[in-house]
């Protein structure tokens, strides 16, 4: 990682937690391959102490608290695990260091608990299940799709390496679906099946029924490059956020 102290440097400094990870890793060389973002802190428990007191590795950290006081970042992105990530999140609120989230598994209860740290500190959260830019689309094309149809049935499928199920994504989805038909005076709970196997990456089906037709709206990540840019984007408007944002849908 190249850094730069000098005087007038005005790169948006990123750590990221969870850097050993294939999403953290990833977003790493994404961030170094950016001009106007600099790569400062990397951030894993899983980092050998050879990697940690390598002279030549002097960014890599074990703890988020460590990293955060040592280099200051402008955003901490966070790639970590469903166990972690919520106090992960509200450390960083409480150190002052706005977050972007690509971590799913925040409960309702979670968010609502970020929410009132960052009320109170005005630090701004950027929760995004997926970063995807189809995925968005998918998500916005299926709420269009609920003014027309009253039965709806989703299949998410991931990598069987992937914790949490149902996904994140999935579980926006059916949120904005069930909110479009609540707003029609339809109410009505959405069912979500989850897959997990060998040869998936994320990929995700939101199937509309209606007399005599169904409609499906699906979106396919065949590689994890196809998060990046939505990452890199995120990195980019986080210091012009209020509050906690659920979804890269209100950054595009």
């Amino acid at each position: 990682m190249s850094g730069s102290d000098a005087q007038g440097d005005r790169r948006i400094k990123v750590a990221v937690s969870g850097a050993r990870g294939r999403m953290g890793s990833m977003t790493c060389a994404a961030i170094q391959a950016e001009g106007d973002l600099l790569l400062v802190a990397e951030i894993d428990p899983a980092f050998s102490v050879q990697e940690l007191t390598d002279s030549d590795r002097r960014h890599c950290f074990a703890g988020l608290e460590e990293a955060i006081a040592a280099v200051r970042p402008d955003v901490v992105v966070d790639f970590t695990t469903p166990a972690v990530v919520r106090d992960n999140v509200l450390g960083c609120v409480r150190l002052r260091v706005p977050v972007v989230v690509g971590t799913t598994g925040l409960s309702a209860g979670d968010l609502a608990e970020i929410e009132r740290e960052v009320e109170a500190r005005d630090i701004p959260v950027l929760v995004a299940p997926n970063f995807a830019m189809g995925a968005v689309l998918m998500m916005q094309f299926a709420r269009q799709a609920a003014e027309h149809f009253r039965a709806c049935e989703i299949v998410e499928l991931h990598h069987e390496a992937k914790l949490d199920a149902p996904s994140g994504t999935s579980r926006l989805t059916r949120l904005r679906v069930e909110e479009t038909w609540r707003e029609a005076g339809f109410d009505k709970e959405i069912p979500i099946h989850s897959v997990r196997l060998p040869g998936l990456v994320a990929h995700q089906e939101v199937i509309f029924g209606g007399l005599g037709e169904t409609l499906t709206i699906r979106h396919d990540s065949l590689s994890r490059e196809s998060f990046m840019p939505g990452v890199v984007l995120a990195v980019r408007r986080i210091s012009g956020l209020q509050g906690l944002v659920v979804g890269l849908e209100n950054i595009l």
